[in-house]
């Protein structure tokens, strides 16, 4: 059983920035991948990336892609996602996940085998 807990959310305006980070009780080696996740208001929770347990490997969401970067840090148990240039669309609460599986699940929403419990992340206009 993987423990994580995000951390690093709260208020930003449009154009600013945003580090969210992740910390797991148990040593992120052991999960292949690692996630982030978002649900705003209403809305289905959508992937946002993930990356794999080497990092050379990363995977993003359209609406990210260029503006957010996901990273970990194994010998720290931390999985981190800095967000730039936010738009007011990216307020939601966000999740980290991990999956102990080494294949790319056909929907990473579906394909994580453990969540955090979330971090809102407001962004005003």
């Amino acid at each position: 059983q993987v423990q994580l807990e995000e951390s690093g959310g709260g208020l930003v305006q449009a154009g600013g920035s945003l580090r969210l980070s992740c910390a797991a009780s148990e040593r992120t080696g052991s999960s292949y991948f690692m996630g982030w996740f978002r649900q705003a208001p209403g809305k289905e929770r959508e992937f946002v990336g993930a990356i794999a347990r080497g990092g050379s490997r990363t995977y993003y969401a359209g609406s990210v892609k260029g503006r957010f970067t996901i990273s970990r840090d194994n010998a720290q148990n931390t999985v981190h996602l800095q967000m730039n240039s936010l738009k007011p669309e990216d307020t939601a609460t966000y999740y980290c996940a991990a999956r102990g599986r080494i294949t790319v699940p056909q929907q990473w929403l579906y394909g994580m085998d453990y969540w955090g419990k979330g971090t809102l992340v407001t962004v005003s206009s």
